[in-house]
């Protein structure tokens, strides 16, 4: 025989029924946003979570070519990316080549660590700053104004 508490008989349906929405709207949020709470790994650790989706901080290594031929196969780029550890990787990015690759200080990637290269399926580029001025140039500039008066 279930038991029920008098208040629970006392209560309309529709305060039931927005009280299990409510919970099922809750645990919805909680399922759905604990997803994207991954961090950031190094090449060597994304080596031995193969398979698994990771993020990836790294800088374009500038001594390997970057494969792009944007008549031919405009949705393959490959290109090396080395960590801040030493790690290095050949990166596969089944889209077109961001603009400024070569111009960016790191590169945020998402994908998958395969046996051989990184699976990209999304780069974040993060390009210098324009606001860092060259400290001596700056100096120059101000050296080279004339007075103001006041």
């Amino acid at each position: 025989m279930i038991y029920l508490c008098p208040e629970i008989l006392k209560m309309k349906k529709t305060h039931i029924f927005l009280l299990v929405g409510i919970a099922a709207l809750i645990v919805t949020l909680i399922v759905f946003s604990a997803g994207d709470f991954s961090t950031y790994e190094s090449i060597a650790s994304a080596k031995n979570k193969q398979g698994t989706f990771v993020h990836l901080i790294a800088k374009l290594d500038k001594s390997e070519p970057i494969e792009y031929d944007a008549i031919n196969n405009p949705n393959y780029l490959s290109f090396y990316a080395v960590d801040s550890l030493g790690g290095k990787t050949k990166v596969v990015f089944h889209n077109s080549k961001p603009t400024d690759l070569e111009k960016s200080e790191r590169i945020v990637m998402k994908g998958t660590m395969k046996a051989d290269h990184f699976e990209c399926k999304d780069i974040l580029l993060k390009c210098p700053s324009k606001y860092k001025d060259d400290k001596k140039q700056l100096e120059k500039t101000i050296a080279d104004q004339p007075d103001s008066a006041y």
